[in-house]
């Protein structure tokens, strides 16, 4: 007999602005999709989702039909997006560094 243990995690929900937030952060970042979606705390396949609907004009519809979300979890995408930007940030300070470290 096998023994089979099933764990069903509960599904992320992102706020209409946090969608399009992380939608204009790739298209200006310059990073790649999976970059990016690490870079946001966000499976990849949800990012290529959000973007693809902003490229056919549907991005306001994708999660109409969820429930409104808490402060709580409204505070928790704003903290993942400031993350994303404090990563970005530090990251461009490494290659500065690199660069002037080259040119002692």
């Amino acid at each position: 007999m096998k023994w089979r243990m099933e764990m069903e995690l509960p599904r992320a929900q992102y706020s209409q602005e946090f969608r399009e937030q992380s939608v204009n952060f790739f298209k200006e970042s310059g990073l790649t999709l999976v970059e990016a979606a690490k870079r946001l705390s966000l499976p990849k396949g949800t990012l290529k989702n959000w973007v693809y609907a902003d490229k056919r004009g549907e991005l306001a519809l994708v999660g109409k039909h969820q429930k409104p979300l808490t402060e709580v979890e409204l505070e928790l995408s704003r903290v993942k997006r400031e993350l994303a930007e404090v990563k970005m940030e530090r990251d461009f300070i490494k290659k500065c560094a690199t660069y002037f470290a080259k040119l002692i």
